[in-house]
């Protein structure tokens, strides 16, 4: 997938919140507000379907954040939107830290260790509460891979493309 249609998923829809048409977000961005910096969103419902949209916004409540879309007006459409996903286009976000990086971005990499042996590519990675994990898939295995710098992963080369990680190609 291109850097152009690549998407971030940073959020779902939790629930009505109240008689007004407010919905209760989770959101996965850091402050947990900034998700409505990013638009516009791409809202993808739990049967698949799609609509891009513009001018959400929201507060913090809590753990959760409340807030409003447009065209949402009432408790049973807010309540419609349950478990909807919140996507963003890639470069709506900002460039990540140096050392730092978007999932996404490491997706489709190619993953090798420091012998040079090919351990597939990055299908994806997930956290533990721990660590994150780099999930590197070939033809025949799935290997879980500790995201540690520089213990277990040793560089990431976007320009040619490459993960090195120190690991052992039969573990």
């Amino acid at each position: 997938m291109s850097e152009q249609g690549r998407r971030i998923l940073l959020g779902r829809v939790l629930g009505a919140f109240g008689l007004r048409g407010e919905l209760k977000f989770e959101s996965w961005t850091e402050p947990r507000a900034a998700i409505f910096r990013y638009q516009p969103w791409i809202l993808v419902d739990p049967a698949g379907g799609e609509r891009e949209l513009r001018g959400a916004k929201g507060r913090e409540s809590g753990k959760y954040l409340i807030g409003h879309l447009p065209e949402v007006t009432d408790r049973d459409a807010a309540e419609a939107l349950r478990g909807t996903e919140i996507h963003v286009p890639r470069e709506v976000l900002p460039p990540p830290a140096p050392g730092e990086y978007y999932w996404v971005d490491l997706e489709g990499l190619r993953v090798v260790t420091t012998d040079g042996v090919a351990l597939g590519t990055v299908s994806h990675l997930f956290s533990t509460g721990a660590n994150d994990v780099l999930v590197a898939r070939d033809d025949e295995r799935e290997r879980m891979i500790p995201f540690v710098q520089p213990q277990y992963v040793t560089a990431v080369d976007f320009d040619n493309g490459v993960v090195t990680v120190d690991w052992d190609p039969d573990f």
